[in-house]
């Protein structure tokens, strides 16, 4: 008998440890980091009513926040964000704090001098249209795709990203990729091939130039502007020319991920299956998943990481995992879900009232700029919380 009730303990206390370990569903987890979004966000939106004009963008070293003229280029996340928590609350105050704060974005449409209207109007007027039907917000979008459209240089076959600078004519950023969702939209609601022309051969040039045998990429490759030929190959923001600069590897797959989708060219699901690949079989990857600042840092694994990289690469998995066979679909999902819940955990995941009011710690603006170093970061919170909400939404369908 004394044997048996020792079995029969030791049994109790192994089902009780494997419950104890077993991860929380992914339900749960999507739940509390919601949760916190919401709570955080809300908090941002009452102080940033105080301060018209504006919008959020980082906290400084100090821990007080920096805040951004529309004309910056993350000016459209926080809108976009706020539009998210409504898409998932159906609360109204997410819906007036998200008109409220997509309006200051609004004269945007005008701006000719930069190529990321894309993220600054379509992440907000956009999903603002989806989730509202308002017209006027149509209005703004398509006369900030024809604002964009004016940087495109036919003779380089790309929209131009920075103005020349630092002996570059035409630099074309790897970053350049994520606005052509906007474009095809506006070719989607028009019908003008001209939007659909300059999307596929801005996304053609880029797999010809941009891409090393290897399926990294390089930051900035810039043009001459007479003959179109390449003239430079460098990094702005990662650690060398020859490195991968993680958010732009995360950059590229999403951008090529959405081209397909807009497009059906097998050819772009192609690029983003092996850019897919080369990250997550890196093996500079981390156990978590949450990429560091650059691949290729010196000092791995005593290097920071950026969380901003890793939840653009896990939306964009979700969404890849769509359109790929089931056992890769698997593959992409398994690493968008560790990304998730990592993320999730206190590591990353602010409490609320803390780290500015933002969502997530741990992003990397530019660290040889020395700028945004280990912060919170406005887009790192929008793509947290649509990775979130895709992943929702496979659950809901049950599709895993």
């Amino acid at each position: 008998m004394i044997i048996n009730d020792i079995i029969k303990v030791i049994v109790l206390f192994s089902v009780i440890a494997v419950a104890c370990n077993r991860p929380a569903p992914m339900e749960k987890v999507i739940e509390k980091s919601l949760a916190v979004a919401e709570k955080q966000y809300i908090q941002m939106a009452e102080v940033m009513k105080q301060k018209p004009d504006l919008l959020p963008r980082t906290l400084d070293t100090a821990g007080n926040l920096v805040t951004a003229k529309s004309n910056w280029w993350t000016a459209g996340f926080f809108p976009g964000t706020l539009w998210y928590l409504y898409e998932y609350t159906r609360d109204e105050k997410f819906r007036d704090y998200a008109r409220e704060m997509t309006a200051r974005v609004e004269k945007e449409k005008f701006n000719r001098g930069t190529h990321d209207l894309g993220f600054m109007l379509y992440c907000s007027f956009g999903n603002g249209f989806r989730l509202t039907g308002d017209e006027s917000y149509k209005d703004v979008m398509l006369t900030g795709a024809q604002s964009l459209i004016t940087r495109f240089r036919p003779k380089v076959g790309c929209i131009q990203s920075w103005n020349s600078r630092r002996g570059w004519q035409c630099p074309v950023i790897i970053d350049n990729m994520m606005n052509l969702e906007f474009l095809m939209w506006a070719f989607k609601t028009t019908g003008d091939s001209v939007y659909y022309k300059i999307c596929v051969s801005h996304s053609d040039t880029t797999i010809k130039n941009h891409f090393r045998p290897d399926y990294s990429t390089w930051h900035v490759v810039s043009y001459d502007t007479i003959t179109g030929k390449v003239e430079a190959k460098q990094t702005a923001q990662g650690y060398s020319d020859e490195s991968a600069w993680a958010r732009g590897q995360s950059w590229g797959l999403y951008g090529y991920t959405v081209m397909y989708r807009e497009t059906g060219l097998e050819r772009y699901l192609e690029q983003a299956k092996h850019i897919a690949d080369f990250l997550i079989n890196h093996p500079n990857l981390p156990e978590d998943k949450i990429p560091y600042w650059d691949y290729n840092a010196p000092n791995i694994p005593n290097e920071l990481r950026d969380a901003s990289a890793g939840a653009i690469m896990a939306s964009a998995l979700i969404e890849l995992s769509g359109y790929v066979d089931k056992e890769t679909g698997k593959k992409y999902l398994d690493v968008a879900e560790k990304q998730l819940r990592t993320l999730a955990s206190p590591e990353y995941l602010a409490k609320p009232g803390e780290n500015g009011n933002f969502i997530l710690k741990h992003s990397v603006g530019s660290l040889p700029g020395k700028s945004e170093v280990d912060v919170p970061l406005t887009y790192a919170d929008y793509y947290f919380v649509e990775a979130l909400l895709r992943y929702k939404n496979l659950l809901k369908n049950q599709q895993i």
